[in-house]
């Protein structure tokens, strides 16, 4: 496994390369299967950015222990059996350029696999030893289950306003990366400002990065984000730019919207992304996503200076501006 290399790793590097290692140590199983679908999903790239929240976010609190790789790791693994479960669901058959698993070798595999890899990340909780965690950590799984349940109800409901679709990502991406950061704060024993602060900034963080991937979904190169443009339309998913464009446009343009929902598939995609274009649902979409960013910014003001607190910074600014 080749360590994600990226500058926003740098100040942790030697930590990265030890999840790295603990990854594949704790990918070990006497069933082969399990380890050839979960090691394919792990090693198929992506930014890792929910552990690196862990250890930036320890380190910036001073902490010197070595409780954060295994709780990195761990986290990486909820991650990834979401991702197995996630591609089940959606029926999905592409990400990050690759077959999905279940592409690969179908779905009760997928599931079981996404299964074993839950159930070892609180095996690895228990390793870390704090209650706390256990706490903050298992409520997300709850909160995170609940997201995608609620993103599956409204699949195909094109009545969707904006707060609940915010309730939806909140629990459906935004808890991870939270549950990551406000961890991360509890293992280095951060005072309750400082906690609160940490636990914050990764749910304004992954309230950005949802919207900037919403926002991708309609806009984005499909060889660069590894899927296809209009997935979000032709699944059904009443995503920001939708609501927006529905809520600003005409009654003829909201209507051809919420038959495009109703209906999914992509037989009326160039007419859906017109109209996101006359309505600026995208600019709207990327000023919110903009707003989440400075919000996280802001929480990073009451932790000390460091290198690590300037890559917290750093991924809030890139959380905007990336293109994939």
């Amino acid at each position: 496994m080749q360590p994600t290399a990226s500058p926003l790793h740098a100040a942790v590097a030697e930590d990265f390369a030890a999840v790295d290692r603990t990854i594949l140590a704790k990918l070990s199983s006497r069933v082969p299967l399990v380890e050839s679908i979960a090691g394919y999903i792990v090693e198929s790239g992506g930014k890792r950015l929910r552990p690196l929240l862990v250890l930036l976010a320890a380190r910036a609190l001073g902490y010197d222990g070595d409780k954060h790789i295994t709780l990195a790791t761990l986290i990486e693994f909820m991650h990834t059996s979401t991702l197995l479960h996630d591609d089940v669901v959606d029926e999905s058959h592409m990400r990050r350029g690759k077959a999905t698993a279940n592409d690969a070798w179908g779905n009760a595999p997928s599931v079981l696999v996404g299964d074993f890899l839950y159930s070892r990340s609180f095996q690895m909780m228990v390793e870390v030893g704090s209650m706390r965690v256990m706490e903050v950590l298992s409520a997300a799984t709850c909160t995170i289950a609940e997201g995608e349940v609620l993103q599956l109800t409204n699949v195909g409901n094109p009545d969707i306003d904006e707060a609940a679709y915010f309730d939806t990502i909140q629990g459906k991406t935004a808890m991870l990366f939270e549950a990551a950061s406000h961890s991360g704060a509890i293992i280095a024993a951060a005072d309750a400002e400082q906690e609160a602060a940490l636990q914050h900034y990764g749910r304004y963080l992954g309230l950005a990065f949802q919207l900037v991937d919403d926002l991708l979904d309609y806009q984005g190169d499909a060889t660069a984000m590894g899927k296809n443009v209009g997935d979000d339309l032709a699944e059904g998913k009443p995503t920001l730019p939708l609501i927006h464009a529905m809520r600003e446009g005409t009654a003829e343009q909201a209507k051809l919207i919420r038959q495009a929902i109703r209906q999914g598939g992509l037989e009326r995609l160039d007419e859906v992304l017109a109209i996101v274009d006359q309505t600026g649902a995208l600019t709207y979409t990327r000023q919110r996503a903009e707003e989440m960013s400075s919000k996280a910014l802001e929480q990073l003001e009451r932790l000390p200076p460091s290198r690590y607190r300037d890559s917290m910074a750093e991924l809030a600014r890139l959380a905007v501006e990336r293109t994939t």
